[in-house]
């Protein structure tokens, strides 16, 4: 029985730092309802997707609090969900959690067809610093503002309607780190899903990557890796000028060899619609990505025991 599933990417233009939340909500249900009519049965959105990038200003009490949310649905964002599940649509989207014992962390989560949430991801690879850099217009604070995800990468089962298919779920940074992908490949992974939100500029400070070199990293990550745990991938952006700060798009879908399907023509809102084949992630994980007939985990050691690079004397 052929295992196809209909996906989109949900790439979202700026949010800027006065948009309502309620102007946001209307576009992402307006990329929802483009989706649906495309055939649509899963919509992947950007990582903190129903905010501004906030961890570039230095902000604290309650402006900070704003961001985040204590709970998942709540009512704020319920239209969304109500519509999703009228639609019989699952989706993907990234947001700023604030749990009832206080530990903040930059989550998404998936939902299936019946709205019901199916995984919850916490972000692992956190960029920037805790300290703002003295000076500097824009900073990357997710240090400060989040702590370092909990749950580690546990892949889950989506629904039998889309194929049961092995998914996993990464935010922005983490998909730059190929022992994240290859944690969810050990599971068999299937379908990736992920959003971003990357500078157009090196948030760090530096000044020597511009937004096509940033444009082709965060692609050149997303088809290497793909391709090297033969999995789908959808990585989605939030893309524009945030309040005088440029980010990337370049949102895609890719096949599990690696190549582009589909991929953002703007920096504006824009869907992007692919029926995937699961069923293609087997020549890679039968063939040159076999786990269980090539590696050899007891050379990876350093991999695991070892954090900052050591060269030898």
């Amino acid at each position: 029985m052929p295992r196809t599933l209909r996906v989109a990417a949900a790439q979202m233009g700026p949010n800027q730092r006065a948009d309502s939340r309620e102007a946001i909500l209307a576009r992402m249900l307006a990329l929802l309802e483009g989706a649906a009519r495309e055939g649509a049965q899963l919509v992947v959105y950007p990582e903190l997707a129903f905010t501004t990038f906030f961890p570039r200003w230095l902000i604290e009490g309650a402006e900070l609090d704003a961001y985040f949310e204590r709970a998942m649905p709540n009512p704020a964002v319920q239209p969304l969900f109500d519509r999703a599940r009228a639609l019989r649509i699952g989706f993907q989207v990234g947001y700023a959690e604030l749990t009832p014992e206080g530990q903040r962390f930059n989550s998404a989560i998936t939902t299936g067809p019946d709205g019901a949430i199916l995984a919850k991801y916490r972000k692992v690879h956190l960029p920037g610093s805790v300290e703002p850099r003295p000076g500097d217009r824009f900073q990357q604070l997710e240090k400060r503002y989040f702590e370092y995800g909990d749950g580690g990468f546990q892949a889950f089962r989506g629904p039998a309607a889309w194929g049961a298919p092995v998914m996993g779920m990464l935010i922005c940074n983490d998909r730059r780190w190929p022992e994240a992908w290859r944690v969810y490949g050990l599971q068999g992974v299937e379908l990736m899903v992920m959003g971003y939100n990357s500078a157009a500029y090196d948030p760090n400070g530096g000044r020597t990557e511009d937004s096509a070199i940033r444009t082709f990293h965060s692609t050149l990550a997303a088809q290497a890796n793909a391709y090297m745990n033969a999995t789908w991938a959808v990585s989605v952006a939030k893309a524009g000028d945030e309040d005088g700060s440029g980010l990337i798009g370049g949102s895609c879908i890719i096949d599990p060899n690696g190549m582009i399907v589909a991929q953002a023509k703007t920096l504006g809102d824009e869907v992007l619609v692919a029926e995937i084949d699961l069923d293609l992630c087997r020549q890679g994980k039968e063939k040159m990505f076999n786990f269980a007939a090539h590696r050899r985990p007891e050379h990876y050691r350093r991999i695991v025991d070892q954090v900052g690079a050591e060269p030898p004397a």
